[in-house]
């Protein structure tokens, strides 16, 4: 593994490059873009599970942190702007056309949870992607407009940025606020049992996953574009390349098992699948060996076939 840097407008983003055993820097090799959930960093599912799992398949891959975010750059700190994250995409198609050991026409995606919404948007508009894959892809977008699920909810949302925003225009400190309860007993006592939530801070707030990178800090007044976003609009005209959905058949708060039927309905792509792993709620696809086998096996195949 390496740690690189390449340009998003005037910053640079952090990723790290793995390249296979017995890598020959004089032959082409296909390479994946690994992308990673919101809130997340390379060190965890995106880089240390499933970069890791496709470079042992024979892929050069390369997982980032998003713009904003972890250690790439970008002002200001713990945004989660959408057209920002999805030009990370099409700036890492950028970096990796300029290494001599990558075959341009035989570049791939995985996005897991949010990473796999952003993934879709970027495959749809960027085809030098020639596959897309998505692990419990979720529509961060969706998620932010439905919030407490009541009818008002994104316009509450909308309405609360825009006095935060006001706020910081007029001197006040940026609200940084979290995405979940920063510990177990913070969400305990918080009385919060969805399986999703109770799997986040186990992943994110425990040994299990726990990375520097991801510190559990959103930036509340760069909402707004997120809450007016779609992963997966214009899926039906512009998403034409092989897509791989996998999702987990355990439902929780996020939303990624009918964010990823959806993503495979709206889908163009003629050849296009969808795995449901069963079992499996949203974070056992991150990290735990029993699903995390059948996923990586799924697209051992997809991408053996596609790319």
């Amino acid at each position: 593994m390496e740690s690189v840097t390449f340009k998003n407008r005037t910053w640079d983003v952090a990723a790290d490059i793995r390249v296979p055993e017995g890598f020959d820097p004089a032959k082409k090799y296909p390479a994946i873009i690994c992308a990673h959930p919101i809130s997340s960093c390379k060190e965890q599912t995106s880089g240390a599970i499933y970069a890791e799992r496709l470079t042992a398949l024979g892929y050069v891959t390369l997982a980032f942190d998003a713009s904003h975010q972890g250690a790439s750059g970008g002002e200001p700190r713990y945004l989660e702007d959408p057209a920002t994250r999805v030009e990370d995409f099409r700036c890492a198609v950028d970096y990796l056309v300029t290494l001599d050991y990558v075959d341009e026409d035989r570049i791939g995606v995985v996005g897991i949870c949010g990473g796999g919404g952003y993934a879709a948007n970027a495959t749809m508009t960027d085809h030098r992607i020639k596959a897309l894959g998505t692990v419990v892809a979720a529509n961060y977008g969706r998620l932010m407009r439905e919030g407490d699920l009541s009818p008002d909810a994104a316009v509450a949302t909308l309405e609360a940025i825009g006095r935060q925003r006001t706020a910081e225009a007029r001197g006040a400190e940026p609200h940084i606020t979290t995405y979940i309860p920063s510990s177990p007993e913070e969400r305990e006592k918080a009385g919060v049992t969805d399986v999703d939530i109770v799997n986040a801070v186990e992943y994110y707030r425990t040994p299990r996953g726990q990375q520097p990178g991801s510190p559990n800090k959103l930036r509340f007044s760069g909402l707004e574009a997120a809450v007016g976003f779609d992963a997966f609009h214009l899926a039906e005209v512009l998403l034409t390349q092989p897509l791989q959905v996998i999702v987990g058949d355990v439902p929780g708060a996020f939303g990624s098992y009918r964010d990823g039927f959806e993503l495979f309905d709206r889908a163009r792509s003629a050849k296009k699948d969808i795995f449901v792993v069963q079992g499996a709620s949203h974070y056992d696809l991150y990290d735990q060996p029993k699903y995390v086998d059948q996923a990586v096996a799924k697209l051992e195949s997809f991408f053996a076939e596609n790319l």
